[in-house]
């Protein structure tokens, strides 16, 4: 459980790959082209948060909290956010490369994705009733046993 609490923080070109974010809550905080790759961000809270052009493949997530996080013009390869804290899960993406992520039986109601790359992505199992797939490419993503329902991908291809 994160002991420290960071409100209103901008994180600004940083390289959590030499060094590891403290875990910690954030609260409404910005990262701003970090380096995430191959992190541990595993425990920490994220409510309210954004991520833009930051590179967070392969990191890890066990039981970390994203409440209300958008992620824009980020590299995620590779995550498995099946391993996140589902609790009020609310994540929201544009213009990110989601290649190989895995959402394993996640909960992930009224998603917004948006011109993202898909490939390869596991949706087995999800519930992703309502979100909006907007010009988004789905080549060899896996769809099985997934709730769709009044899910949009009218602009999107590959699935």
């Amino acid at each position: 459980m994160a002991d420290k609490i960071l409100d209103n923080q901008v994180f600004d070109k940083l390289d959590y790959a030499e060094k590891t974010l403290d875990i910690a809550e954030y609260d409404n905080c910005s990262f701003n082209a970090c380096n995430f790759l191959n992190s541990d961000l595993s425990h920490s809270i994220f409510i309210e948060c954004t991520f833009n052009d930051c590179d967070l493949s392969m990191s890890q997530l066990k039981s970390t909290s994203l409440k209300d996080v958008t992620f824009k013009n980020c590299k995620l390869l590779g995550l498995d956010f099946s391993d996140c804290n589902q609790f009020l899960l609310q994540i929201s993406f544009e213009n990110c490369n989601l290649n190989l992520a895995l959402f394993y039986q996640l909960k992930l109601k009224a998603t917004k994705f948006t011109n993202c790359s898909l490939h390869e992505v596991d949706f087995t199992e999800t519930e992703l009733t309502s979100s909006t797939f907007d010009n988004c490419d789905f080549q060899r993503a896996i769809f099985a046993n997934t709730i769709l329902e009044k899910s949009d991908f009218r602009t999107s291809y590959n699935y």
